[in-house]
């Protein structure tokens, strides 16, 4: 299905004076301070984050897997219902591709389908972490790291796959996550491990063109227990480096032991000019995959804080890639990404309130209190009446979820894709 912007035109007459309201309200209080709101505006409007392809079904777990009937079973899909949640909220311009799970039929068509919806295809993500049906090798004992070459080359060729079918679609940057690690003591050379991924990874950079990205994440645990070969974001820093001066490292915020200080790592990454992309989540125990902002909203504002200040201090770093990565047993995929989306975009208006030079004074003056306060100040105003005016001046939704529920967006996917249909590549 598709959304008629006149059918969110109408819908939002119904709150605008409410909104209209509440926007004159933060305007004022924001004029008092100095602070041109008009500038805030203009920045959310301009903040896309890319919707993984995988997102867009009911997630699972190994003991389970729900559907909310009406999934998308083809790229097609999902590139349609990636197109509601722009409609609906200007803020999910772009798709990032899982190869092999969503390989295009017809290049041309799915490039046609993403323009019908002003979608541009964001990073593309290998997988070397299932094995495929057709595959000859098998990656149960790691792939980048294996201790196999043959194994290593199958991987290796699998990535330079994905970045051959990036490069038809239009994309620029190849993610790479590895679930290789291991589960027990002595199962593993931790220094071969680490030379035989470096030496795929450095191979996989050579086949990148010459405008394209290579980003690596790391995680500390998950499916490997006992350790992992990318484990920290020091480790993945190192291999960007070794690789050359166009591989980052990605930030996952579900890829940290519990309490990290992720707004440290994102400050350092960006200082060193390494910082690629983000993928936003949320956790409570770790790589939960939860909502953005459900769980810890005062650190992604942190985590913002940091941003903002380092993309306008550190020109050395590129434009980053945004990304949410989610997976959800019990709740609506499309609902689920609309709260996201809103979480993010809270987040970073909060940040874009914080007065650099004032935070700067105080902390120079190592007057703590007056730091936490002009913090505090930021994250403590409601600023999404700011949110809805980027929305309203890029004719989408005032209040995203409230027209998703009143239109019965899920009831219509169901009727038209079926109770049982079930999201592809999961």
């Amino acid at each position: 299905m598709k959304i008629d912007k006149q059918q969110i035109s109408d819908l939002n007459k119904s709150v605008e004076t409410k909104h209209l309201i509440q926007l004159d309200f933060i305007a004022n209080q924001l004029q008092h301070k100095g602070i041109d709101g008009q500038h805030i505006i203009k920045k959310l409007k301009d903040f896309q984050v890319a919707i993984p392809s995988w997102a867009l079904g009911a997630g699972g777990t190994r003991f389970g897997r729900f559907s909310f009937g009406g999934e998308p079973s083809t790229l097609e899909q999902k590139l349609d219902d990636i197109g509601i949640l722009h409609t609906l909220t200007n803020a999910a311009g772009a798709v990032s591709l899982h190869i092999p799970w969503d390989i295009p039929q017809n290049y041309q068509a799915i490039k046609d389908k993403a323009a019908q919806h002003n979608i541009v295809f964001d990073a593309v993500n290998s997988n070397t972490f299932q094995d495929q049906s057709n595959a000859k090798e098998s990656y149960k004992f790691g792939s980048l790291c294996n201790s196999n070459k043959a194994v290593r080359e199958q991987a290796i060729q699998h990535n330079i796959d994905v970045i051959n079918i990036g490069e038809k679609l239009g994309s620029k940057s190849l993610t790479v996550w590895l679930a290789d690690g291991s589960s027990f003591p002595g199962q593993l050379n931790f220094q071969e491990t680490l030379k035989n991924t470096q030496d795929s990874l450095k191979t996989v950079y050579k086949s990148l063109p010459k405008d394209w990205k290579l980003f690596i994440e790391y995680k500390p645990y998950e499916p490997n227990f006992y350790s992992t070969v990318i484990q920290d974001w020091g480790t993945s820093y190192m291999l960007a480096n070794e690789c050359g001066e166009r591989a980052y490292t990605l930030v996952d915020l579900g890829h940290h032991l519990p309490n990290t200080n992720i707004e440290q790592i994102v400050a350092t990454l960006l200082y060193k000019g390494k910082l690629g992309g983000f993928h936003f989540n949320d956790s409570k125990y770790g790589d939960d995959d939860l909502t953005v902002g459900s769980i810890k909203p005062y650190a992604l504002f942190l985590i913002f804080n940091e941003l903002v200040y380092g993309i306008e201090n550190n020109p050395k770093n590129p434009d980053l890639a945004w990304m949410i990565d989610a997976s959800h047993n019990i709740k609506d995929p499309l609902e689920d990404l609309i709260q996201s989306l809103e979480a993010i975009m809270i987040a970073y208006a909060q940040a874009l309130l914080v007065d650099q030079k004032q935070l700067k004074e105080a902390q120079e003056a190592q007057d703590i209190v007056a730091c936490q306060e002009i913090l505090q100040e930021a994250y403590r105003t409601d600023v999404r009446p700011l949110v809805r005016e980027s929305r309203v001046q890029m004719n989408a939704a005032i209040d995203p979820l409230a027209i998703y529920r009143s239109l019965e967006i899920r009831k219509t996917l169901i009727k038209e894709r079926g109770k049982n249909s079930t999201a592809s590549g999961l």
